[in-house]
């Protein structure tokens, strides 16, 4: 193309005006007497009009790559399947109720795409429900929402249809391949009411974050149950090995009963690692509140010790100054030694990575905020959907790598060398 020839097309374009694909002679046709934005988007708007003429219009379009012919041609002699008239249809739109023309063919084969055979609703409807349901709004109040908004009334039936719609996709999220390896793995539990066999009980929501050895973290899987111990766990490590994880580093937990022995059987060259805020919160509890600043930081000296003999040194020094007064404290780190002392032989950027279940509690508190609105859910599958969908909005800001992954990795990958992913 000359340069002239493009000058003459941009001046062309100009003088032609509008925005877009769309001329400012068309668009002034479809906003005819336009003065204010109810006339665009109000329940009568022009908005409304042209979603249904767009749409009635698509599916004209969509009936003719169907049969093979234009509306205005003669069909095929030996084709018997043909256009048979139109009906119309009431659709929900995130602008409103409107109405579109849905053509027929005469063998009743064809089956529109932009709105499906028995859909009535468009343009994201459902995503607008699940969006709502996800932040734990009831369905009272996501029928009201929608009524106020949209102008649209929705059925208990309607919202429950779609929400349940998304019970496959969590089935197919829950049983998908993972990565060979995970340099550390998150496991954490938070508690709800979940009616059972006709009584609400309190049941455990056990989350899986694994971060890849590009630092992103990902729940690997999410399950409930009442009750815990070495052979649950085991059922869980063994499903995470048949969906491809072959190796962890680190597995980051606290207080879950059976998992270390389950840990061991299933990831035998794992870690396992309690994490130490948990252990410095259990062991504060009845601390009075004068005393708690200073007793945390004595604590710190242990777990901040630059190797094992010096944090066993500093455990002694807690003792002598406060084992009169919280004899339980030095006790209780004594007896789960095993399980807190593993990270004191790394460096301090792989130590900042594994102490803490931070990472997981992050996302908990996300799913608590929904959870909590609900009082109690009426079924397992009803909390597993709920909290399947605030994993899913959450991801969208959270699992992103930390600041220091990048000595992390390097850490990681020096002391276990032939094991992480180069």
């Amino acid at each position: 193309m000359t340069e002239q020839h493009r000058n003459s097309k941009i001046k062309s374009r100009s003088r032609r005006g509008g925005h877009g694909r769309f001329s400012n002679a068309i668009l002034d046709e479809i906003l005819g007497d336009y003065q204010k934005p109810e006339d665009l988007i109000g329940e009568r708007g022009v908005l409304g009009d042209l979603i249904s003429a767009l749409v009635s219009r698509a599916m004209d379009a969509e009936l003719t790559h169907h049969l093979g012919y234009e509306a205005s041609d003669r069909p095929p002699e030996l084709q018997s399947d043909r256009r048979n008239g139109k009906t119309v249809k009431g659709v929900r739109t995130g602008h409103g109720p409107i109405s579109v023309e849905v053509p027929r063919d005469r063998d009743g084969t064809f089956e529109p795409q932009i709105i499906g055979k028995h859909e009535r609703h468009f343009n994201g409807f459902d995503d607008q429900i699940l969006a709502m349901y996800a932040r734990g709004m009831s369905v009272r109040d996501i029928q009201s929402h929608l009524s106020e908004i949209y102008r649209v009334d929705v059925s208990h039936e309607l919202i429950s249809r779609v929400t349940d719609g998304i019970v496959d996709e969590l089935r197919t999220w829950q049983l998908r391949p993972l990565e060979a390896v995970y340099p550390i793995v998150y496991i954490d539990a938070l508690v709800t009411k979940i009616r059972d066999k006709g009584s609400v009980q309190n049941k455990s929501v056990y989350i899986v974050v694994g971060v890849a050895p590009d630092g992103h973290k990902d729940v690997l899987g999410l399950w409930i149950e009442k009750n815990e111990g070495a052979k649950f766990w085991l059922a869980i490590l063994s499903e995470l090995k048949q969906r491809g994880v072959d190796d962890v580093f680190v597995l980051c937990a606290d207080g879950l009963k059976g998992l270390p022995e389950a840990a061991e059987a299933a990831f035998p060259q794992a870690i396992f690692q309690t994490c130490i805020v948990h252990v410095v919160r259990s062991s504060t509890r009845f601390v009075p509140w004068k005393q708690r600043r200073e007793v945390c930081a004595d604590l710190r000296g242990i777990y901040t010790a630059v190797d094992e003999k010096s944090a066993l040194a500093a455990l002694d020094a807690f003792e002598i100054k406060w084992g009169k007064t919280f004899p339980m404290i030095a006790k209780s780190w004594r007896g789960r030694w095993q399980e807190i002392s593993p990270f004191l032989a790394f460096p301090d950027e792989i130590r900042r990575a594994i102490y803490t279940t931070n990472a997981i509690e992050a996302l908990n508190r996300q799913i608590r905020k929904v959870l909590k609105t609900k009082g109690h859910m009426p079924s397992d599958d009803a909390a597993q959907k709920l909290i399947y969908l605030a994993i899913k909005r959450s991801m969208k800001t959270w699992g992103k790598p930390h600041y220091s992954w990048g000595q992390a990795r390097l850490q990681f990958a020096i002391h276990f060398a032939g094991r992480f992913p180069l």
